[in-house]
């Protein structure tokens, strides 16, 4: 019997960890270390295919991983930053400059060019004859070395703008969950259609510069499908259930008009439940009826000029394309968890899968071109941004990860780690640390692919987005890994080499044209902050947190505050800036037995906290007519004077909850939470919890007096005279 973890000579483990990115310790805070179990470690290691179940294994392991660094000539990846420093040779890049002397270099270009320059490491006078890095053009190349032995070596070579777009200028814009954005015009949830006359109605009227929103990645059905944005079947391919069916242009040709009407009654009927009847959101009802309307949409042959564009995208998506689709075909015959397909459809490369895909066909060109529809719509969503004098547009967000279960799992199970799972270890707001559910990918298989999903991925989302939210930025450095069947406390921290990740983001944001901007809220490793800001992806201040943490704790004056971020009073998993000045958050949280303290002590702390925070504000003027009660006594002036705050700090960008600008006290989503709380499913609504449709929503006084406040001088007033 192999011996436990925790008999292996320490020395050996720690140094098998680390030569694989696996971190055996960590620091919670600047005067705190934890060490992590011996079991942990071992199991990340096994997930990366490493045998550290004994002493011998370790050794064994270890030998064999300094084998293989001393051997090797090229990482996986190297980077060159364009413009960061004079121009040098490639020789002079750091990871070459242990090349052996008379090691020869060759480029190919990711255009399929071999540069006819070439370079010998080590020898004089290399640096002026050999491959200058500023005259290589930015992309993806391929690098190659050959060494005076014999060897050779290859590696990806990315050549990438030394920092990412900026905002241009400052602008504030509209943060808001999609799917609560419900019109009168909608299916019971929130679609694309709506998104394209929100972001016309908030750049024309009202001057914003964005509208921020939701994961709409595509999501796993089920019975019911798991609400939340945040744990997709895939994060490349958008979800149908966002598309607005009356406008694809295939429904005016319909043959079958009675049962589209019929549809069509059913919807309002759904869409009266929720507006006007208080129902919550029901995503899988809203895509029942829209699969039901696509399966006769989808039957109206497409035009010439439609179909060369639809025959573009399949060729342009290629694999990924097929394999998104053909997942979503076999989930209607197996049921959408590939783990439980027969054996040899969990293979997405098997025969049986080949055969699979060739008798479901239809099934197949079906999904596909829900895939093509949506991407349609989104990019159209995008154009009335701009065309509304929208700066960046549509800020869309990346979720940290996908569903275990769904498609991207099912297609790249040779990037994920298997037993794995991605979360956070214990901190001050939760001591027994979280679990995701998300499979994470593997550094090592990631980086051998020249980190092709990655990129992918960031090609794909930026045809249609003028920004990129990414959630849990600060895993572009390093995740939390949690051997499934632990606790979240036994999971150790496994690192990615972020500098490529980094390179490939600037790469594909600079041929978009896109901002950046990172979610780095919650405990941050020292330096990631630094990175980010150095290659000019913003980061994310939400009021409530900032605060003098190294001084006296004290809210943080506006002038203290970053430029290079989106600063916000509150997210989609915060309170909404009414319940957190009227404390109703924690009266939510008591009824739902969420509080580990008694209620009298956290209404009496919330309470101060925001009393705190409106005397700032008080100091600095921004009250027109400080409420002489305790916090909540004019909600919609102190909620002005909060947005009015923002505008004194020299944020890049200023992002308001939508639902703030009708005083809705109810948090979209309520972590620690599942079926207590309505997460994901209730419709932006007013301060009395009625939902209010797009089309009285942009005619609120009180919404068009919030943004009174952030319009941007020359812009026309909101507020109707």
């Amino acid at each position: 019997m192999a011996a436990a973890p925790e008999e292996h000579p320490a020395e050996d483990l720690a140094r098998l960890a680390e030569l694989h990115g696996v971190a055996t310790s960590y620091r919670p805070a600047p005067d705190r270390t934890v060490q992590v179990s011996a079991s942990a470690v071992a199991a990340a290691l096994a997930a990366l295919g490493v045998d550290a179940t004994g002493p011998d294994a370790v050794r064994t392991a270890l030998a064999a991983r300094e084998r293989e660094l001393r051997e090797r000539l090229l990482p996986p990846t190297v980077v060159q930053w364009s413009g960061a420093e004079p121009a040098t040779a490639l020789t002079a890049l750091p990871a070459l400059a242990a090349l052996p002397a008379g090691t020869r270099l060759r480029v190919e270009t990711e255009d399929g060019e071999e540069r006819a320059w070439e370079e010998r490491a080590g020898e004089e006078g290399a640096g002026e004859e050999g491959v200058l890095a500023a005259d290589l053009p930015l992309g993806v190349h391929r690098l190659t070395a050959t060494a005076p032995d014999g060897r050779t070596g290859e590696a990806c070579l990315v050549v990438a703008p030394d920092r990412l777009p900026a905002p241009p200028g400052r602008s504030y814009g509209l943060l808001v969950q999609l799917y609560s954005l419900l019109s009168r015009r909608s299916w019971g949830m929130g679609d694309l259609g709506d998104l394209a006359e929100l972001a016309g109605w908030a750049g024309h009227t009202a001057g914003a510069g964005f509208v921020q929103v939701n994961p709409l990645h595509a999501a796993v059905p089920g019975a019911p499908t798991d609400p939340s944005p945040y744990r997709p079947s895939s994060r490349r391919f958008p979800d149908p259930v966002h598309l607005r069916i009356e406008d694809i242009p295939e429904f005016a040709h319909v043959e079958d008009r009675e049962r589209l009407s019929a549809l069509l009654e059913r919807a309002g009927r759904l869409r009266a439940a929720v507006l006007d009847k208080g129902a919550l959101i029901d995503r899988d009802a809203v895509w029942e009826l829209k699969r039901e309307a696509l399966e006769q949409v989808l039957a109206v042959p497409l035009g010439p000029g439609r179909q060369a564009a639809y025959d573009a995208f399949r060729a342009a998506h290629g694999r990924a394309l097929d394999d998104h689709a053909t997942w979503c075909a076999l989930a209607e015959v197996h049921g959408s968890d590939w783990h439980r397909w027969p054996d040899g459809l969990r293979d997405p490369r098997s025969s049986a899968t080949a055969r699979a895909r060739s008798a479901l066909a239809d099934r197949v060109e079906f999904h596909a071109r829900l895939a093509w529809l949506t991407d349609g719509q989104l990019r159209a969503a995008q154009r009335a941004a701009r065309e509304a004098g929208m700066p960046v547009g549509i800020v869309h967000d990346l979720a940290v990860g996908v569903h275990p279960a769904g498609a991207d799992a099912w297609a790249q199970q040779d990037v994920f780690a298997a037993g794995m799972s991605v979360g956070a270890p214990p901190d001050a707001f939760n001591a027994r640390g979280q679990d995701w559910g998300l499979p994470p990918w593997r550094p090592d298989r990631l980086a051998a692919t020249g980190h092709a999903p990655y990129r992918d991925l960031l090609r794909a989302l930026f045809r249609y987005a003028g920004a990129l939210r990414i959630d849990h930025v600060m895993g572009l450095f390093r995740l939390w890994w949690v051997p499934q069947g632990s606790p979240p406390t036994d999971g150790t921290y496994v690192h990615y080499d972020a500098e490529a990740m980094l390179a490939l983001l600037s790469l594909e944001a600079t041929r978009a044209g896109a901002v950046v901007i990172g979610e780095d809220l919650g405990t941050v490793e020292p330096g990631v902050r630094e990175t980010l800001q150095r290659r000019g992806v913003l980061g994310t201040s939400v009021l409530w947190f900032e605060r003098d943490w190294e001084g006296d704790g004290r809210p943080l004056p506006p002038e203290r505050w970053r430029a290079d971020c989106l600063a916000t009073a509150t997210t989609h998993d915060l309170p909404p800036t009414a319940a957190r000045l009227t404390g109703d958050h924690v009266d939510l949280r008591d009824r739902l037995g969420l509080l580990t303290r008694s209620a009298a002590e956290e209404r009496a702390e919330a309470t101060a906290d925001a009393a705190e925070w409106l005397a700032l504000l008080g100091s600095l003027g921004l009250l027109d007519s400080p409420a002489a009660g305790p916090p909540g006594s004019d909600e919609e002036e102190e909620i002005r004077a909060v947005h009015r705050f923002l505008l004194r700090t020299p944020a890049r960008l200023i992002g308001v909850w939508l639902p703030d600008g009708l005083g809705d006290r109810r948090p979209q989503n309520l972590p620690g939470t599942w079926d207590e709380y309505p997460n994901w499913r209730l419709p932006v609504a007013d301060s009395d919890g009625r939902p209010v449709p797009l089309e009285e929503l942009v005619a609120s006084p009180r919404l068009r007096a919030l943004l009174d406040v952030l319009r941007p001088p020359g812009a026309g007033p909101t507020t109707r005279r």
